[in-house]
């Protein structure tokens, strides 16, 4: 067991791994898209109540770019599906790898997991990627094979959640895990959900384009009637 915990602290104090929980977690995502948010929404607000020029072409190159670089990776991920698909894979296995290491990223992924009722990424096996429940021999950690909780499938009337009901599953054949787990991959849930809720998916990116949209013609028009009011003083 110490030698599983110097492996342990060398992993989670490594550059790489510091570097890959950085990217990957949920807090620090939150802050930098709020950071984005609350300068394009400055320049908008103080350019439209100052008639501010210089701001409000801030406000408006910066939604535009925002607005094209979402069109961009919406086009992208439609016409190269599987390139897609083999990215998000990456981005989950650097989560799977991480579980262990945030607990707002380990909340997440048990979120997921559980709404969709799925367990890894391609399938359960997809959990031996983490340090803690790697199936191989050598791996001294008392959660080796297991899976997640939130793999689980509750039992009717189950009030108490029971946190070892993954204990082993890796070293079951599929057959037996379909009894105790979701044995569906994250991957193909997420793909039945879209094609089960297009219209919903069409809504949420209509009322996330439109607004945006709005934005950038509005600001144009306050820029042009800006340039008028100074051309008539003139």
């Amino acid at each position: 067991m110490p030698k599983f915990r110097k492996l342990q602290c060398f992993w989670v104090f490594s550059p790489d791994a510091v570097r890959d929980t950085f990217f990957i977690d949920p807090a620090v995502i939150l802050i930098v898209v709020g950071v984005v948010m609350f300068f394009i929404t400055f320049c908008g607000c103080i350019g439209a109540l100052r008639e501010n020029i210089r701001l409000l072409k801030i406000f408006s190159f910066s939604l535009t770019l925002v607005f094209l670089t979402q069109m961009v990776i919406a086009i992208l991920g439609f016409f190269y599906s599987d390139q897609t698909r083999d990215a998000l894979g990456k981005f989950v296995k650097k989560a799977i790898v991480h579980y262990r290491d945030d607990l707002d990223l380990q909340n997440l992924m048990d979120y997921i997991q559980k709404e969709f009722k799925c367990c890894g990424w391609n399938n359960y096996t997809d959990w031996s990627w983490n340090l803690y429940f790697n199936c191989t021999p050598s791996n001294p950690s008392n959660e080796r094979c297991a899976v997640p909780f939130s793999c689980c499938t509750p039992l009717p009337g189950e009030t108490v959640i029971n946190t070892m009901c993954g204990f082993g599953v890796q070293t079951q054949d599929h057959l037996d895990t379909t009894k105790s787990i979701y044995p569906v991959g994250c991957a193909d849930r997420a793909v039945i959900w879209i094609e089960s809720h297009l219209l919903l998916v069409g809504a949420l990116t209509l009322g996330l384009a439109l607004p945006q949209i709005a934005g950038i013609i509005l600001s144009q028009v306050l820029i042009s009637e800006i340039h008028k009011e100074i051309g008539s003083v003139m």
